[in-house]
């Protein structure tokens, strides 16, 4: 993180942007070929790009064959290159051109890095095709890693080899490699052993002519060295202007980031295209730090020391916005071929991880209570598939609805015509005599006639409900399957102990709130197709759906209105959003801030969800964000561990991570969140009113 640069800056907030460029080319037309360059370079430079890629020999053109070697090209590549040079000193990316170069007594077919003035330094490639179309070893040496012997071109000398890194010194995190074409097709790429060596950002300049699924080839090499890498990784391919003797080009630009592709261009443009994308510094940073064996393979791949050159970048201070997909809802892709995959996999689990616990302990009933709210809802459907898979009745499903002081009609009746539309066994138990007993026995004023709704209010209903639920568990031979979701355990939102936070097992606890409901619209479609979900009971679960969220433990007030989770702690989109970049990355506050305001400050820009109603769709400011992030903050970090350290067992479900002490998350239970305010508060005082 830049700390001295201002918070609505990208490069503030660990983001290097980034372009995969392809030019119209002129072959064996160096002159031509560097205005096109610069074209686009400027271009770049208005866009405040840090790097930017260009195709393999695109100062010639890759297919001009034997007229590589004639000097009269050769010289004009040098001249064109130092011309390139001194009009780097105007631009702010480091440029990355493909040319071929003399050095020693052969030729090398070179990726070239300029900066500022400067060939910083020269990449030749390692890996030369000769077979089917490609004839590289009759014009070009294989590069090898640097020897110590400068490469001279013109006026400038730069270090020459496969393993140069240049570290960006004023952005950190910012380490680039440059790779060329075929060097990623072979199994163990140059660019591998520079990931391993600290590059972060990997470039590849392709020539790469097309044919039938060749762009699929390409995109899986990218995706597949980004992940392994945990680097990013822009690929920018050869396409209009180069010779059609034999081939044909595409090109192909795109630029992935451990294993996820953030930007693309059509192929066979009719002119100069650019992939530009803001790659996450701190992402990778942090996958690396998270996954141990990333380097540990670095111990065992002895591929010797790398040269690294320092470069100084000088970052832009304004606000350039931010240029990658942002998803509002990270649990919840925006694609909906992804997200039913993402539904059947997460419901599937949950379905096997409760089979499995059931068959281990004897085949108990499972008790259930159920709210008419999300959660129970979702457990239910959990339940009924769990026990179509074992063979047994959905009537050995125990669930009992409890009325308490404020539970809705609305709810008590969504609760018992699904358990019946189930086909479950349903009971209904009124806790509201046994509530007011102990209130009176331990002297709340709420016995004696006044409205005094608070926490021990509140805990005698919820404690009951689970009290009841075991002691029907113990008498009727079943065992409690718990409800409470991920965003809930995540905020403590529960009863600690003789509550909800407590079951035998539970089957939520791996899924955020905002998942849930596509899990259950999912059900809908999925289970009427297969015949196990009716219509009455996908009536019921639309109603589910349309409820807003509530603990239904106070009464409404004298509005009318019904007490209101959301209300009380904040929105569960801004929670699940800080809950995945927290737990999955470790961000700082601020940048998890920054990128909130992207991806909420515009209810019109970017996607949503499948299925999400275009009335409901709606925007966060700053303002309201930093609030609710301070809450969250506060409840995570200080407040809730103490319930997540003694959280029943319950199977993980999302990549980003569970919060089960014995899986994805372990931290004191007497922790606190003066750090992460901090940093918050430090990064937004100007912008945001202090916290109350």
């Amino acid at each position: 993180m830049s700390e001295s640069l201002p918070f609505a800056s990208a490069y503030r907030h660990g983001f290097a942007r980034v372009a995969a460029c392809t030019i119209p080319v002129s072959l064996a037309d160096p002159v031509a070929n560097a205005d096109a360059i610069l074209e686009t370079a400027r271009e770049c430079h208005d866009e405040a790009t840090a790097v930017a890629v260009f195709p393999e020999l695109c100062l010639t053109g890759y297919s001009i064959d034997d007229l590589v070697m004639q000097d009269a090209v050769l010289d004009e590549v040098e001249r064109q290159l130092g011309r390139l040079a001194e009009a780097s000193v105007d631009l702010f990316p480091i440029l990355v051109v493909g040319a071929p170069l003399r050095h020693r007594n052969r030729l090398y077919n070179c990726a070239v890095v300029i900066h500022r003035g400067a060939i910083l330094g020269v990449a030749p490639k390692a890996h030369l095709p000769t077979y089917r179309e490609f004839y590289e070893r009759r014009w070009f040496a294989a590069g090898s890693p640097w020897s110590g012997e400068a490469i001279r071109i013109g006026e400038h000398d730069a270090a020459f080899g496969t393993d140069l890194l240049f570290d960006v010194a004023d952005v950190p995190g910012l380490v680039l490699h440059a790779e060329v074409c075929e060097d990623v097709w072979v199994p163990v790429p140059p660019s591998s052993h520079a990931a391993l060596a600290g590059a972060t950002v990997l470039v590849n300049l392709s020539g790469s002519p097309i044919t039938i699924a060749r762009a699929d080839d390409r995109k899986t090499l990218c995706r597949s060295q980004s992940l392994r890498c945990l680097a990013a990784y822009a690929y920018a391919a050869a396409g209009v202007g180069e010779s059609t003797n034999d081939v044909s080009w595409d090109g192909q630009t795109m630029i992935f980031e451990c294993g996820d592709q953030l930007a693309e261009t059509e192929r066979f443009p009719d002119g100069p295209r650019r992939s530009v994308a803001d790659v996450d510094l701190d992402r990778i940073r942090q996958d690396r730090l998270r996954q141990g064996t990333f380097d540990d393979n670095r111990l065992v791949e002895d591929a010797g020391a790398p040269l690294r050159i320092e470069v100084l970048l000088e970052p832009p201070t304004d606000d350039i916005g931010l240029r990658r997909q942002l998803d509002r809802f990270p649990f919840v892709p925006d694609d909906p071929a992804r997200l039913a995959q993402d539904c059947y996999e997460a419901f599937n689990i949950q379905v096997s991880g409760l089979v499995q616990r059931m068959e281990a302990i004897g085949r108990p009933k499972p008790v259930l209570g159920v709210s008419g709210g999300l959660d129970s809802t979702h457990a239910l459907l959990v339940i009924a598939r769990a026990m179509d898979r074992m063979g047994r009745p959905r009537s050995d499903i125990l669930a009992f609805t409890m009325p308490g002081f404020a539970t809705s009609e609305h709810t008590k009746s969504n609760a018992i015509a699904l358990a019946e539309a189930i086909g479950a066994t349903i009971e209904t138990i009124d806790i509201r005599p046994a509530a007011t007993e102990l209130l009176s026995t331990i002297g709340h004023p709420f016995a004696q006639g006044q409205p005094v709704h608070d926490v021990t209010f509140e805990n005698v209903q919820a404690g009951l409900r689970t009290d009841y639920l075991f002691r029907l568990a113990n008498q009727r031979g079943g065992f409690v399957v718990g409800t409470s979701d991920l965003s809930e355990i995540a905020l403590g939102w529960s009863t600690y102990g003789v509550g909800d936070q407590m079951s035998h097992y539970a089957v939520n606890p791996g899924v955020p709130k905002t998942l849930i409901q596509h899990l259950i619209r999912w059900v809908i479609a999925t289970g009427a197709d297969e015949g196990w979900v009716d219509a009455a009971a996908a009536r019921v679960l639309q109603s589910v759906l349309d409820t807003e969220i509530s603990p239904e433990l106070v009464p409404a007030g004298q509005d009318g209105k019904m007490q209101s989770t959301e209300d009380r702690i904040g929105p569960y989109a801004l929670h699940d959003f800080t809950l995945f970049h927290v737990l999955r990355h470790g961000y700082r506050p601020s940048k998890i801030a920054f990128l909130a305001q992207h991806a909420w400050q515009d209810p019109d820009a970017g996607a949503w969800p499948p299925g999400f109603p275009d009335a409901d769709r709606y925007a966060y400011d700053l303002p309201t964000i930093v609030k609710w992030l301070r809450v969250f903050l506060q409840r995570y970090f200080a407040f809730a561990q103490f319930k997540r350290t003694a959280i029943p067992n319950g199977p993980k479900v999302s990549p980003a991570g569970s919060l089960s002490p014995r899986g994805d998350w372990r931290a004191p239970s007497d922790g606190n969140a003066r750090v992460w305010l901090a940093e918050l508060d430090a990064a937004v005082g100007d912008l945001v009113p202090p916290a109350e």
